[in-house]
């Protein structure tokens, strides 16, 4: 793929740029602002942009804000985006649109080299991917909420492994059960947040977000 890197650490965007080339991507551009990487994209054109949540100068939001702009430009461009910790909010607002292509991952899920390449891979091919433990807190939030509390435990389970992005099969292999089940647990839970079927496991994504978020 061929893929612009936005992060204001040296150490971290040089050693992300030898990884993503060992593996066989082009690398079109490596900077440390959010302002920097919308002209890249401008640019180069490329097919993911990998990008840190908070970027000079505030070091706030400025890579969640270009992230946005990017998609909003450019929504044939996919977007990995990076982060310290969950920012709820932030990724609540990356998520609350059309997901194809989207991912947010901890920092700490970088280090797990085969965990990053995974998502990057799942998020270039249009699919999305989203951090578990992004996942869990935006799922402990909305704990309150009486749909999903008459959810049964393997609902949740279900639930949580497809607000990550991944497919029913991929369920199945994680919980180990059939798919068969797992089809009868989605449906089930679709039913009970009155939650339309979709096809596509990132429309599944994007409507359990929205339903998160609201």
């Amino acid at each position: 793929m061929r893929v612009i890197l936005a992060e204001d650490s040296t150490l971290l965007r040089e050693g992300l740029v030898r990884l993503l080339e060992e593996e066989g991507h082009e690398v079109l551009a490596a900077v440390g602002d959010g302002e920097a990487l919308v002209g890249a994209v401008e640019a180069e054109e490329p097919d993911v942009v990998v990008v840190d949540v908070r970027m000079p100068p505030t070091h706030t939001d400025e890579g969640l804000r270009a992230a946005l702009e990017i998609r909003r430009r450019r929504p044939h461009v996919k977007v990995l985006v990076l982060s310290q910790y969950v920012e709820k909010k932030y990724a609540t607002e990356l998520m609350s649109g059309n997901v194809d292509g989207v991912g947010y991952l901890l920092k700490d899920r970088v280090a797990q080299v085969s965990d990053f390449l995974d998502a990057l891979e799942r998020v270039g091919a249009g699919g999305a991917a989203f951090d578990p433990e992004v996942v869990r807190q935006l799922l402990a939030r909305t704990s309150h909420a009486d749909p999903l509390a008459r959810l049964t435990g393997r609902e949740r389970e279900v639930l949580e492994l497809m607000a990550q992005g991944l497919t029913n099969a991929s369920i199945a292999q994680s919980l180990h059960v059939s798919q068969s089940a797992v089809e009868k647990h989605v449906n089930a839970l679709f039913d009970k947040l009155s939650l339309s079927h979709t096809a596509g496991y990132s429309r599944r994504v994007l409507a359990v977000l929205r339903y998160l978020g609201s």
